[in-house]
């Protein structure tokens, strides 16, 4: 069975979206006959890519919110994510455009290195001090070699900005098709979707589901207040 996840590394419900689908398949018995795929989906794609900023700045700038509520949401994006394991800066992140971490992860796809980057890119992003957007490619060829990918590879991909842009543009335009208006966005076996970092509950019972058969593409839990970052922003938890 396949397990397909749209996700952006400048999403922090994927983030948090991806441990708790992780703590649901490593309960599922049958998860060895798991495939995971990562596909791309870009939250800011209009963005140059010199353009960096501060996380706090773009949220007051691009949704509208004041500064105590975008520190408030961080917070409490931050709690969501202590509560999965993972490690969260609530403050001195800075926001760019994902464009070239999409094409870095089709390269590492074809070497099935691919779920590897993508642990490392959003620990990046979400962890570390050292600014995931401002390093430069040094930065990015280092957390690629980390992955276990060839140091040259990354370079030619990040020096070549058609390499594997098709792909990243096609992975957008299914996700398109599919419904997704927000991510992350899993389908299971092109018979289930589940919108949204739901609880892990939620990926037990839809890889159950589609385990046990397959039917049209559903939505499996959450409705539509589950927790995503979509073109008008990251939900945040109230409370």
């Amino acid at each position: 069975m396949r397990v397909e996840i749209w996700s952006d590394i400048a999403c922090p419900w994927c983030y948090v979206g991806k441990a708790r689908f992780e703590k649901a398949l490593a309960a599922f018995p049958h998860r060895d006959g798991v495939e995971v795929v990562h596909r791309s989906f870009e939250l800011d794609p209009g963005r140059a890519k010199g353009d960096v900023q501060p996380v706090l700045t773009m949220l007051t700038a691009k949704y509208g919110m004041s500064e105590a509520q975008a520190r408030a949401g961080e917070e409490n994006l931050g709690a969501q994510a202590a509560a999965e394991g993972l490690p969260y800066r609530t403050e001195g992140r800075d926001h760019g455009n994902t464009f070239d971490l999409h094409r870095l992860l089709h390269l590492a796809k074809e070497h099935g290195r691919q779920d590897a980057l993508i642990e490392l890119l959003y620990r990046a992003n979400f962890a570390e001090e050292d600014s995931l957007f401002t390093g430069g490619e040094t930065r990015l060829v280092d957390l690629a070699v980390a992955a276990g990918l060839d140091a040259d590879a990354a370079r030619a991909v990040l020096a070549d900005p058609t390499a594997y842009a098709d792909e990243v543009r096609a992975d957008e335009r299914e996700a398109a098709e599919l419904g997704a208006n927000g991510v992350p966005f899993f389908v299971l076996d092109r018979t289930y979707g589940v919108s949204g970092a739901q609880p892990a509950e939620v990926f037990t019972q839809a890889l159950t589901q589609a385990w046990g058969g397959r039917t049209p593409l559903k939505p499996v839990g959450g409705g539509d207040d589950a927790e995503v970052c979509g073109p008008d922003g990251c939900a945040v938890p109230q409370g």
